[in-house]
């Protein structure tokens, strides 16, 4: 059986891989994470997801390696991970009393196999005040998440309902991802 690599230093990437019982080894590399302005949603996070995967499978072509890029889209536009405080606090204000999109595309790639899919999510937030933003952003979460919220930690108290698989959201539709590793001979050790 091939080793499988999560081509991703996200932690709740690498926890929701644990938690299902994969063993794997984590290989990441610097990939340029400029989108186009003619992609669509859709075309960036399996254009992404398909970039980190390959780039790793490049140095472990011994391997199946597992690549995956989460973003958050309201009104066709893409909310990246802010860049400032301000930043943070602009795009959690578009975010108040909306609904928007999460999509993460997910490519698995081998010697013999390779395949892209995306999830897509809709979450409902709550009607913001200035303070509950103000003290999300005080507490340091937003910074390292697209769209500024994470959903498995604080910024659950953001969200008022989900429609779509949660743990997308979170960075990597396991249930599907786990199923799309089978052809490649990859299970969970339960």
């Amino acid at each position: 059986m091939k080793p499988l690599i999560l081509a991703s230093s996200s932690p709740r990437r690498k926890e929701l891989l644990q938690q299902v019982g994969f063993q794997f080894s984590i290989r990441t590399s610097e990939t340029d994470e400029r989108l186009e302005p003619d992609w669509t949603p859709q075309d960036a996070v399996l254009h992404l997801s398909q970039k980190k995967a390959e780039a790793v499978f490049l140095k472990h072509s011994d391997a199946v390696v597992v690549g995956a890029d989460t973003i958050v889209v309201i009104d066709d536009v893409i909310l990246g991970k802010p860049s400032s405080r301000q930043s943070a606090k602009r795009m959690l204000t578009q975010l108040s009393g909306t609904n928007h999109q999460v999509l993460t595309g997910v490519t698995i790639i081998s010697d013999t196999n390779k395949i892209s899919f995306f999830t897509q999510t809709d979450v409902y937030m709550y009607d913001l005040t200035e303070q509950d933003i103000d003290q999300y952003i005080d507490s340091g979460e937003p910074f390292d998440k697209a769209g500024s919220y994470g959903i498995q930690g604080l910024g659950a108290t953001l969200v008022k309902e989900i429609k779509g698989d949660y743990y997308s959201v979170m960075g990597l539709p396991i249930a599907e991802t786990a199923r799309r590793l089978q052809p490649f001979s990859i299970y969970p050790k339960l």
